[in-house]
């Protein structure tokens, strides 16, 4: 049981790796645009694609180079030691993702808010894990919430299933990242509600 447990802890922090959680973020965007109007094969193809490039593959890419020369124990860089430049590069993918969003998607000026907030707590997340061990799998994950509860406020989501879902699935990824001993649990609170935050607070401040 304990074997299957973890398998299952390891299996839910892969599916929500932090570089991945963008890529999601914009999926579910498109599905919701597409039930209120046909969105061509190309946009889909370039917003996911896009983003899946510049916020994953590319850190990803880095990571794994960096992994081959022994600069970096694993996918998860548990050392926080190790983590600085990975993340940095991170950033940079992120802020070209945010240029995606707004001069070629043209997506409404709170997603592109969101977008650099997520870039903003993960330049914040790069800055405490010099000193503190804060989660970014939780990081990403409440970006993700804070993403799609501004999409409630600006957009009018009818339905609060999808904010419970993934609310479950917070939990069940905290559970996970505290069950293989990547964390604490005032890291994972603490990646959780600087995610949140940081992407809903946009909000507030932007109109369109």
């Amino acid at each position: 049981m304990k074997r299957i447990l973890h398998i299952v802890a390891q299996s839910v922090s892969i599916v929500c790796y932090p570089l991945l959680i963008p890529a999601y973020g914009i999926l579910l965007w498109c599905i919701a645009m597409h039930h209120r109007m046909a969105l061509p094969e190309a946009y889909w193809w370039v917003s996911i694609g896009g983003t899946l490039f510049l916020t994953c593959l590319l850190p990803l890419s880095l990571i794994l180079m960096m992994i081959r020369r022994g600069q970096v124990d694993n996918l998860y860089i548990d050392n926080p030691r190790q983590r600085t430049t990975p993340y940095l590069y991170s950033i940079a993918g992120f802020g070209f993702w945010c240029y995606l969003l707004a001069s070629i998607l043209h997506v409404p000026g709170w997603l592109t808010g969101s977008a650099i907030g997520a870039t903003l707590a993960l330049g914040i997340v790069t800055l405490i894990n010099l000193r503190w061990k804060i989660s970014a799998h939780l990081a990403a994950m409440g970006g993700l919430l804070g993403g799609i509860c501004t999409y409630a406020l600006k957009a009018g989501l009818t339905s609060l299933t999808p904010i419970y879902i993934l609310l479950t699935l917070s939990l069940l990824l905290m559970w996970a990242r505290l069950y293989v001993d990547a964390h604490n649990s005032w890291q994972v609170v603490a990646g959780y509600g600087l995610g949140f935050i940081s992407t809903l607070i946009p909000a507030f401040f932007v109109y369109a």
